[in-house]
C-alpha cells in the first residue's frame, strides 16, 4: 500500500543547506522538477524580504555550481540551480526506488521532505541510504493514502508551529488579534516566511481533510 512520509534530513552537504542555515529565507523545491535525476537542474521557490543577502549566500554556497533567476515578484522569486558534484541529494534515489518527491521545504538546519513511497520497505531502504551517506534522517509522520485524520496531514514542524501560534494569537479571528509582523517576532523569522508557512500549512489541511474526504 502506498504511503506518505514526512521526514527531516540534515547534512552540511545537502543542497542549499549552507544558504538555508545562514539566511532567513523560506525555500521550497519546485516539486515537479525535483524528481528528474537526469537534468542536474533544480528549481527553488524563495520567499524573503532580503534577496541581496540570499543571493550573496548562494555565491558562497559550496553546494551551488551555478544559479539563475527565472521569475520574480515583490517577495518571491524562482531560481534555477545546478549543484556541485559533491552535493548530497535524496531525490534521485527516491525516484529510483519508485517514490515521488511531493514537497521539500527548508528548515533551520536542513530540509523537511514529504514523499510518496510504495511501502515501508522502500522507506527503510531510503533510511539505509541516508545512513550510509551520514545524512541525519528523522521521521515526523507516516500515513497511508487512505488516512485522512488530522494527525496524518503531513504538516512540517515549521508549518504546525506557525499555524498554532497564529491560532492562539487570534490571527484567524475577525478582527485579527495579531499581525504577521507580530507572529514573525514571536517565531523569530521574517513576516514573509511566517506568511508562507501559514499559507502552505492551511493548503495541506484543506487537501488532506476536505478535498480527499469529498
Amino acid at each position: 500500500m502506498s504511503l506518505i512520509a514526512v521526514v527531516e534530513i540534515d547534512h552540511p552537504d545537502l543542497a542549499l543547506t549552507p544558504t538555508i542555515r545562514s539566511t532567513d529565507a523560506s525555500v521550497q523545491v519546485v516539486s515537479h522538477t525535483a524528481t528528474d535525476p537526469e537534468t542536474g537542474m533544480f528549481f527553488f521557490l524563495v520567499e524573503t524580504d532580503d534577496f541581496p543577502a540570499f543571493e550573496a549566500s548562494l555565491e558562497s554556497d559550496h553546494t551551488v555550481e551555478a544559479s539563475l533567476l527565472v521569475a520574480e515578484a515583490a517577495t518571491t522569486r524562482i531560481y534555477r540551480l545546478r549543484h556541485t558534484s559533491g552535493t548530497k541529494l535524496i531525490s534521485p534515489i527516491t525516484t529510483e526506488m519508485g517514490g515521488l518527491m511531493l514537497e521539500a521545504e527548508g528548515t533551520d538546519t536542513g530540509w523537511s521532505v514529504r514523499m510518496q513511497l510504495p511501502d515501508r520497505e522502500t522507506l527503510g531502504g531510503l533510511w539505509e541510504f541516508c545512513d550510509r551517506e551520514d545524512i541525519e534522517f528523522h521521521i515526523d509522520h507516516i500515513y497511508s493514502l487512505d488516512d485522512v485524520s488530522v494527525d496524518g496531514v503531513g504538516l512540517t514542524d515549521a508549518q504546525r508551529d506557525a499555524l498554532l501560534a497564529a491560532y492562539e494569537a487570534g490571527y484567524f479571528e475577525e478582527p485579527r488579534g495579531t499581525s504577521l509582523e507580530e507572529l514573525a517576532a514571536d517565531l523569530d523569522i521574517s513576516p514573509t516566511a511566517v506568511g508562507g508557512r501559514i499559507r502552505r500549512g492551511t493548503s495541506r489541511l484543506v487537501e488532506r481533510t476536505l478535498v480527499e474526504e469529498s
